[in-house]
C-alpha cells in the first residue's frame, strides 16, 4: 500500500527567460538559414530586393537579407545546355537512344519545292543572367521556335540535293549566326555556339533513289580526292626528274665550254710556237698527225704517189722491220 503521506512530484513549469532563449536560439536558425547560401562554381546568383534586381554574386559563400527580403536566383552560366529538333534523347549514357520522327519539327519545305526531314540539335550559354530571368518569360520556347524559324528559313532557300550535301556547312554556320542577331534582339541573354544537322534525308518513298545520288556524289569526291593525290605524287616526281635533267645538261655544257677553253689555250700555246719557228713547227705538227693517223690502221702500206708502180716503202704490219 503506498504511503499516503509522499506527496506527488510537481512539474516544472517554463520560466520566461528560457522562453525567449529558445524563441532567439530558433530566430537565430531561421536567420542563418535564409540569409547565407553557397553559390556553385558554374553558376551566378541574381539578387531582388522586394521584388526587384538589386545585385549579381559569383560563386562561394554568399550573404543576403533574411525572411525573404532578398531572395537569389542561381543561373547555369558556365553550362553548355542542348535543344534537339525532330529528335529527343531518351537515354544518356554511352548509348544513346533516340525518339526520330518527330515530323512537326523536322519536315520541311526545301527551295526547289522538295519535302525533306531534318533533324538538328543547337548548343548555347547564359551569357546574362539578369537578361535569362526577366527578359522574357518563356525562355526555352522562344529558344526553339526562332531556331526552328531559322532553319526552316534557311533549308527553304536552298535546293534538296544542296541542303543534303554541300550546303550542310554553310546552313549550321549561318545559322548561328542568325539566330544569336535573333536573340541578341530579344534581350535573351544568351549566346548559341553550335548548330549542328544530325541527319537530313527525304520522303520515304523517293529516300532510295535520293540514296543513290548521294552514293554518287560521295563517289565523285572520292575520285576527285584521289586525283588530286595521283597529281600531288606525280608533279614533285616529275619536276624532280626535270631538274635533275636541267643539271645534267648544264654539267655538260660546263664540260664542254672547258674542253672548248683549253683546245683554244692549246692552239694559241702552238700557234705562238709556230711563229718563232714555223718549219720545224709545221713538220712537228705533220708527223704528230701522221703518227696519229696510222697508230690505228692495221696492215698500212706507205708509197710514193709518183711512181707508176706501187712500191712498198715500209710495211706497217711488219713489226719487226720489213723491206724498206
Amino acid at each position: 500500500m503506498a504511503d499516503e503521506n509522499v506527496k506527488p512530484k510537481k512539474k516544472k513549469k517554463m520560466t520566461a527567460g528560457s522562453l525567449f532563449f529558445t524563441i532567439i536560439f530558433i530566430i537565430g536558425i531561421a536567420l542563418f538559414a535564409t540569409s547565407f547560401f553557397i553559390v556553385d562554381e558554374t553558376e551566378q546568383a541574381v539578387i531582388t530586393r522586394f521584388g526587384k534586381y538589386y545585385k549579381t554574386l559569383g560563386p562561394g559563400l554568399q550573404f543576403k537579407l533574411p525572411f525573404g527580403i532578398d531572395k537569389s536566383y542561381s543561373v547555369p552560366i558556365k553550362i553548355i545546355q542542348t535543344e534537339q529538333f525532330g529528335f529527343k534523347t531518351l537515354k544518356e549514357g554511352q548509348t544513346n537512344r533516340y525518339l526520330n520522327n518527330i515530323t512537326k519539327e523536322s519536315t520541311m519545305l526545301t527551295g526547289d519545292l522538295n519535302i525533306v526531314d531534318v533533324e538538328w540539335s543547337i548548343q548555347y550559354r547564359i551569357k546574362d543572367p539578369v537578361a535569362w530571368l526577366f527578359n522574357v518569360k518563356e525562355t526555352r520556347q522562344t529558344i526553339r521556335d526562332i531556331s526552328q524559324a531559322v532553319v526552316n528559313n534557311l533549308v527553304g532557300d536552298r535546293a534538296i540535293l544542296d541542303v543534303m550535301t554541300s550546303e550542310r556547312s554553310a546552313i549550321q554556320n549561318t545559322a548561328v549566326t542568325l539566330m544569336n542577331e535573333n536573340f541578341n534582339a530579344l534581350g535573351l541573354g544568351i549566346e548559341v555556339n553550335t548548330v549542328q544537322l544530325q541527319n537530313v534525308v527525304p520522303p520515304k518513298g523517293v529516300q532510295d533513289a535520293f540514296e543513290d545520288i548521294n552514293k554518287a556524289e560521295q563517289d565523285k569526291n572520292r575520285f576527285i580526292n584521289e586525283g588530286k593525290e595521283a597529281y600531288n605524287t606525280e608533279i614533285p616526281k616529275t619536276q624532280g626528274e626535270a631538274d635533275q635533267q636541267v643539271l645534267i645538261a648544264q654539267g655538260y655544257a660546263s664540260e664542254r665550254i672547258n674542253k672548248a677553253k683549253g683546245d683554244v689555250a692549246r692552239f694559241n700555246a702552238v700557234y705562238d710556237e709556230y711563229r718563232k719557228s714555223s718549219g720545224i713547227t709545221r713538220e712537228r705538227l705533220y708527223l704528230e698527225t701522221m703518227e696519229t693517223i696510222f697508230k690505228s690502221q692495221k696492215n698500212s702500206t706507205l708509197i710514193d704517189k709518183n711512181l707508176d708502180n706501187m712500191l712498198p716503202v715500209k710495211n706497217l704490219s711488219n713489226t719487226t722491220g720489213g723491206n724498206q
